[in-house]
């Protein structure tokens, strides 16, 4: 969130005149296990409350695995509580999720099957998976990496994935979906992967910087050909 979700609306910057300041309140996690996540989860209203102070115009919830590890459609849940924060602090903010920014996204591309990389280890990577599937996505296929420590995911370089990717058979694959994870950067690599592979590319964060943008009433494209939801910007 704090590298990739910042460098796509300065960019914006440099061709259009919005200008955007960032605040943000973090909720603790060292370890990207359940335990941890449900207990980062429950962080969320009070974060939310403080970011309210601020009278900010969107608030965007980072962690996709937090809200998918705790059930099925938990986005929706997560979301209108955290509106509610808002609200009762006298300043009703518009809230996007990463997961539930990455299912609409998805959606927005038209996906009907997808395939997907994530940093979690496979038990969260099968939760993530389950997740999307319940929401009418199918899964094909899906790589773990299986890093544990949440700093390390954030050190993974991207341009990795250029390579990762080609595990993956993405006949009659829809979408490809780098990095299923805000925190593991993918930004550099997703527009090389779309033009060697051949379909729509994304991430959660591009997905998540697309949502905002629509909750703040800015015009964010979501054609394939060069334009937002493919990491164009």
């Amino acid at each position: 969130m704090e590298t990739e979700i910042p460098a796509i609306f300065r960019s914006r910057e440099t061709i259009l005149p919005e200008r955007f300041t960032f605040h943000s309140s973090r909720m603790r996690m060292k370890k990207v296990t359940k335990e941890e996540l449900e207990a980062m989860d429950a962080m969320s209203l009070k974060c939310a409350q403080e970011l309210s102070d601020a009278h900010v115009d969107v608030m965007g919830y980072a962690c996709l695995v937090a809200i998918m590890s705790m059930g099925r459609g938990y986005h929706c849940v997560s979301e209108v509580n955290l509106h509610q924060e808002t609200v009762a602090n006298d300043f009703p903010t518009p809230i996007v999720t990463s997961a539930g920014a990455l299912i609409n996204g998805l959606k927005v591309l038209g996906a009907k099957q997808i395939s997907i990389i994530t940093p979690y280890m496979r038990p969260l990577t099968d939760m993530v998976v389950d997740y999307i599937e319940h929401q009418g996505i199918k899964v094909k296929e899906s790589i773990a990496l299986e890093i544990p420590d949440n700093l390390e995911v954030a050190a993974q370089n991207p341009m990795n994935l250029l390579e990762i990717y080609k595990q993956l058979d993405l006949t009659d694959v829809d979408v490809l979906v780098v990095s299923a994870c805000v925190q593991m950067p993918s930004l550099e690599a997703v527009d090389l992967i779309q033009a060697e592979c051949g379909i729509p590319v994304t991430s959660a964060a591009v997905c998540t910087t697309y949502e905002m943008m629509k909750k703040l009433g800015i015009e964010a494209k979501s054609a394939i050909g060069g334009e937002l939801l493919s990491g164009k910007y």
